[in-house]
């Protein structure tokens, strides 16, 4: 699946949209298709360039909001159509 991001590809380096390729979600995952997502203080720090965990390229953005699209083998929590919100990245 493609889809459009606001990637960083270094510090200080303003965000570019561009077309990114999608995996499925693995055993245990969801595929969520964000419509809103929050920018905190960490993306900043990472953007900024001080974050020694800091890895580039990346899109930033983990305080997400949207609709679960697919559903990985193991996942009995959420279902296709789910709307999600929150930070958590994990799901069971």
């Amino acid at each position: 699946m493609k889809s459009r991001a606001a990637v960083a590809f270094g510090p200080g380096l303003p965000l570019e949209i561009v077309e990114i390729d999608v995996a499925p979600p693995k055993k245990g995952e969801v595929l969520v298709k964000i419509s809103h997502t929050g920018v905190c203080h960490t993306d900043a720090y990472t953007l900024s360039g001080d974050d020694p965990e800091g890895l580039f390229p990346v899109v930033l953005g983990h305080e997400g909001a949207g609709v679960v699209v697919e559903v990985g083998e193991g996942v009995t929590s959420v279902k296709r159509g789910l709307t999600l919100s929150g930070t958590k990245t994990h799901v069971k």
